[in-house]
């Protein structure tokens, strides 16, 4: 009988890093989550340990004996990513390298500049526009030359994330008001424009369907989760539909607003230079994950946004 495999989570009180050890368990695995406080009510299904991921002693301590450790960790209100990221990443490497798992990270597009749009691959070139681009391209090639050294690691880049335990994200921080009846959507760009979004659930899901075929995958795995291509109009009409309001308003963005306020507030200074990745249509090609699954999970866009609103607090459940 084979014994059931142990994964370490970091970052499991966030958005992927909690969808992804709520799939993990789905699927038989042991569960260990690292975090700096522990939840009241963290129930029983996963183990916790109290300790930093930018502590190297406690990432080593708490890896002791897992086969995968999850690296979805990021600093929260988006901010802090030039002291922190890195080395961050640098302590999942060496736990991973002295255990002799596999390191999981979730990405995301901010890798890629406008030159890679607007279907992008796993190899399109990356020239990012950002500080945070920079940074998070930095993280994949020390991931890939410890890969090298017989690291194992898993990437599976992605859209703009949503889902109903989501954290930083821009359905909660730019489309909508989390705990607020839904009022109007805000949309960042043009609304013909198609844009790249990964629901949650679905995201965790692959992500342990591709470990369940570990011995499959290459020392240095990356793949593309395309999740929902929809423009701005086809996003808003799913809301309408959702939250049974045909009228609901759409309102721009405040960019300019954004520029006032961003020397004040460190979020919305780290929001603005992303402005570009909603200029231009971007698109994710899928087709080397849906090689290697077959098939690969897809929840339909008005239940995934139903689900999404219903834990953000904007609408009541009217089944």
């Amino acid at each position: 009988m084979n014994q059931p495999k142990t994964a370490l989570i970091l970052g499991a009180t966030g958005g992927v890093g909690g969808e992804t050890a709520r799939a993990l368990l789905r699927h038989g695995w042991t569960v260990r989550a690292l975090a700096r406080r522990i939840p009241q009510n963290p129930g029983n299904a996963m183990h916790w340990i109290e300790g930093d991921a930018m502590v190297a002693n406690d990432v080593l301590s708490a890896a002791r004996g897992v086969d995968v450790i999850v690296h979805a960790v990021n600093p929260p209100g988006y901010r802090n990513w030039g002291r922190l990221v890195l080395p961050m990443i640098d302590n999942t490497i060496a736990a991973a390298r002295a255990t002799g798992a596999r390191i999981v990270l979730p990405g995301t597009v901010y890798n890629y500049g406008p030159d890679a749009f607007p279907v992008l691959s796993e190899d399109s070139p990356q020239r990012p526009q950002t500080t945070k681009g920079a940074i998070r391209v930095e993280l994949e090639q020390r991931l890939a030359a410890a890969a090298r050294d017989s690291v194992a690691t898993l990437v599976l880049r992605c859209g703009d994330f949503f889902g109903p335990h989501a954290g930083n994200n821009w359905m909660a921080q730019g489309l909508v008001k989390p705990g607020k009846a839904l009022r109007a959507v805000t949309y960042p760009g043009p609304r013909e424009a198609g844009h790249a979004w990964a629901y949650l659930p679905d995201v965790g899901e692959t992500v342990a369907r591709l470990l369940e075929r570990g011995d499959a995958l290459d020392t240095f795995a990356v793949f593309h989760f395309d999740g929902h291509y929809v423009s701005g109009d086809e996003l808003v009409s799913a809301i309408r539909r959702v939250a049974q309001q045909p009228a609901l308003p759409v309102r721009r963005f405040p960019w300019a607003l954004l520029a006032l306020a961003a020397p004040f507030m460190e979020t919305l200074r780290e929001l603005r230079p992303m402005r570009y990745l909603w200029q231009s249509p971007i698109r994710l090609n899928g087709a080397r994950l849906h090689a290697f699954l077959g098939q690969v999970p897809h929840t339909p866009i008005d239940t995934a946004l139903k689900t999404t609103l219903l834990a953000m607090g904007v609408l009541r459940d009217r089944a």
